[in-house]
């Protein structure tokens, strides 16, 4: 089935937002949900990493601000999900990508809770080994907001 002119399925990308770092959109809207990409701190239009990288340009380890980073990904998630017409009260699922569980969790779930933890999503939270920049933590999230009436055709 061809589904290229079905409505209810669209990508979403923004310039608010960084930019992917593969061939893929910052989020998909597919009937009432919103299926956001993995997202890092990384900052539009510059790539700085808020609370710094995890590791230097020879790739040897720094020290870094989980707290700053986990803020700027969240801040990042709601740039995504606005120019997609919702919002991080809309959240209803997220995945949570750590570098280092043992280092970071405590710091991490005290920042996701100030936003998200009141939101209550669903949460998965997994422990990586690497991620594609030199982030602590990347989100994927999927929020459910039903289309307008505007934007279903009817």
């Amino acid at each position: 089935m061809n589904r290229q002119g079905d409505k209810s399925q669209h990508q979403i990308r923004t310039a608010a937002a960084p930019r992917p770092v593969g061939a893929y959109p910052h989020a998909r809207r597919v009937g009432d949900f919103i299926f956001v990409s993995g997202m890092g701190p990384r900052q539009p239009g510059t790539d700085e990493i808020p609370g710094g990288p995890i590791r230097d340009t020879e790739g040897e380890p720094r020290d870094y601000d989980v707290a700053a980073q986990t803020r700027a990904v969240i801040e990042n998630i709601a740039t995504v999900l606005d120019s997609a017409g919702s919002s991080l009260d809309d959240v209803v699922d997220v995945t949570v990508f750590l570098i280092d569980m043992e280092r970071d969790f405590r710091t991490f779930n005290e920042e996701y809770g100030k936003t998200l933890g009141p939101i209550g999503p669903t949460r998965t939270t997994v422990a990586v080994s690497a991620l594609p920049t030199p982030i602590a933590v990347e989100l994927k999230v999927i929020a459910h907001c039903p289309a307008l009436e505007a934007d279903s055709g009817g």
